[in-house]
This record gives structure tokens, C-alpha cells and sequence, in this order.
């Protein structure tokens, strides 16, 4: 098993971006990727030095390696590592400009299109221990406050 290389830090109450993260761990056999929700209190601080208002997130992000990434930058620099979709590479050749554009639309209306949950979606069994201050996040309400 490779070591761990990038944390991602996501909103838990979308249920798009828990599936996101269903989908990862599913194709993320060497689990390279851990997961922390912005609800909880590590994921508020990582938020807020990523620019990232946790009450309100616009976007999630990812810490490769040491650097930051956001939007489109983070998605293809996450599926790139997966089993079975290394062919994401080529979406780096796009302007970053149109690729974020089509994600701020979609983060934008995420909640209206997938849904948003009362409290934070606890994972599985199986894959709960690659996911840091779950209990934390828990604790706190949709509106960020315990």
C-alpha cells in the first residue's frame, strides 16, 4: 500500500461531493487519498487558510504533495491517480479558464441538482479510518455551529 499523498477536503453535507468521494476511495485501491469534511474542525481551519469560507464553501480542495488545488486543477489532478482513468492527463491540456467556469456552475447549484444532507454523511464502515475528524464534523450543524 502507497503511502498516504494527498488529503482532500470536501463539503460532507452535499451529496454530490460524498459520492465524489465513494467514487475516489472506490478507484483508489493503494489509498493514497484521505478525506476530511469542512464541517469538522480540521476541515474548517484547512478551509479558512485555503481561501475557502467553510460556511459557505465554493469549491473543495486538494493537498498533493504539499500544494493546494482547487476546482478543476483538484478533480484532475485526483482522477489521474485513480485505477482506470490515468487518460484524465489530457483534460490538463484544456483552458483552465472553461474547466473551471463548468465547475463553479455546477458547485454553485450542487444542492439544488443532488441534494444537501441535515448533518454530515457518515461513510461506511469499510472506508471510515480514511476519513480524518469525522466525529467533529458530526458534532456541528449544516450552518457550521455545534
Amino acid at each position: 500500500m502507497e503511502p498516504v499523498r494527498g488529503v482532500i477536503l470536501y463539503d460532507s453535507v452535499c451529496i454530490l461531493c460524498s459520492r465524489w468521494t465513494r467514487f475516489v476511495v472506490a478507484r483508489d485501491p493503494g489509498a493514497i487519498f484521505r478525506f476530511v469534511p469542512i464541517q469538522s474542525g480540521k476541515g474548517r481551519a484547512m478551509a479558512l487558510a485555503l481561501d475557502i469560507d467553510p460556511d459557505d464553501p465554493d469549491t473543495f480542495a486538494l493537498v498533493l504533495d504539499g500544494a493546494a488545488l482547487k476546482r478543476s486543477a483538484a478533480i484532475i489532478a485526483i482522477v489521474e491517480q485513480l485505477v482506470g482513468w490515468k487518460w484524465c492527463r489530457c483534460l490538463r491540456y484544456l483552458p483552465r479558464t472553461i474547466l473551471d467556469w463548468l465547475y463553479d456552475r455546477i458547485a454553485k447549484n450542487r444542492y439544488s441538482l443532488f441534494g444537501k444532507a441535515q448533518t454530515c454523511i457518515v461513510p461506511d464502515v469499510k472506508i471510515r479510518s480514511r476519513f480524518d475528524d469525522l466525529d467533529s464534523a458530526m458534532a456541528r450543524d449544516t450552518n457550521g455551529r455545534h
